[in-house]
């Protein structure tokens, strides 16, 4: 499998050093021997190469003109043309999310669909807000579409509700979809105030340092879309949604919540008729009142298997990347059944 990221920051650079350290492995057991052949980034430079690229080149480089010396590398395309001439088989698109149009990113995965490229994405803009789509035209290029790392990172969110859960009638999704305000609620619950809680995240990197997306409720609510159109099939917008986010909570909130046996948590919901993010008191014997810290969860109410509750990190380079080799290991055994 010939691969051309777009993007190379932690996600990209965690799905290569994955590929690195895991190499041999996935040789061996899964007959999976992938070559990076292209690269493009805004700040580091776009490198090309039909024979593969080094991976620990590629990971201790800080600037992808920087060839090595022999190499007939070629450097200096822009995006597309890596898309479209790089002989890539699958475009990786990892740039960071745009929730408002999706761009430019949006422009780079219909061009990968329209050259007959697999597509897998942990940018959350273009499913989001174009998942109906980019999925009729992946179907009509007749090439694959994943996007594993979208929603609670590498742990399988997606996979479990669209595979696993199959042939189960789903009613629900309800979970906690962002780990920085998470991080937040639990700092408040052991005593900190919201502005403490933030100055903590922020530190710590949960948090940036303009950090509306998170704690208004937007990166839930874009999570949130796109798992109403994976398991429904539902087109939501952010306007057909009621979105709130934290910073109203207070310390007697959150003493008033713990004498009455319940722990306040951001929670997004989806349902076929629509969808929520909203903080919300929940008892404490639910197991989404027990995921602390900055990891996330979500509950598929089902029909024959009832609540299925699954919980794990929702962020990180590793963990991300992880996802994106799931995606490319689900299109290698496609290939391999064809």
């Amino acid at each position: 499998m010939k691969i051309a990221l777009i993007g190379f920051g932690v996600v990209g650079q965690g799905v290569v050093q994955i590929l690195r350290d895991k190499g041999d492995m996935l040789r061996d057991r899964y007959g999976f021997s992938p070559r990076i052949v292209g690269v493009a980034t805004r700040s580091r430079g776009t490198v090309v190469s039909a024979d593969g690229l080094s991976l620990d080149w590629l990971l201790t480089t800080p600037h992808l003109h920087d060839l090595p010396a022999g190499s007939t590398a070629i450097t200096g395309w822009d995006a597309l043309r890596v898309i479209r001439d790089s002989g890539a088989d699958v475009i990786v698109e990892v740039t960071p999310t745009n929730l408002q149009t999706a761009q430019p990113a949006l422009d780079l995965c219909r061009a990968a669909l329209s050259a007959g490229k697999h597509l897998v994405l942990a940018n959350k803009g273009p499913i989001a807000l174009a998942y109906g789509e980019l999925t009729a035209a992946a179907a009509a290029a007749g090439v694959l579409l994943r996007f594993e790392a979208t929603v609670m990172a590498g742990t399988p969110s997606i996979r479990l509700g669209m595979e696993a859960l199959a042939g189960c009638t789903i009613s629900r999704a309800r979970g906690i979809l962002n780990g920085t305000t998470n991080y937040m609620l639990t700092q408040m619950d052991g005593g900190m105030t919201y502005a403490q809680a933030l100055a903590e995240a922020q530190a710590l990197g949960y948090a940036e340092a303009d950090p509306t997306a998170d704690v208004d409720g937007w990166d839930a609510a874009g999570k949130a879309i796109i798992l109403a159109a994976a398991l429904f099939g539902t087109s939501l917008s952010f306007d057909d949604m009621t979105v709130r986010g934290i910073a109203s909570i207070t310390p007697e909130a959150i003493a008033e919540a713990r004498a009455a046996g319940e722990r306040w948590k951001l929670i997004a919901e989806v349902t076929p008729e629509g969808g929520s993010v909203q903080p919300h008191r929940i008892s404490m014997s639910h197991p989404l009142a027990g995921v602390m810290g900055a990891v996330n969860a979500v509950t598929f109410t089902t029909d024959l298997m009832g609540d299925i509750t699954l919980i794990g990190a929702g962020a990180g380079g590793v963990q991300t990347g992880f996802a994106v080799l799931s995606d490319l290991l689900d299109i290698h055994r496609h290939q391999l059944a064809l």
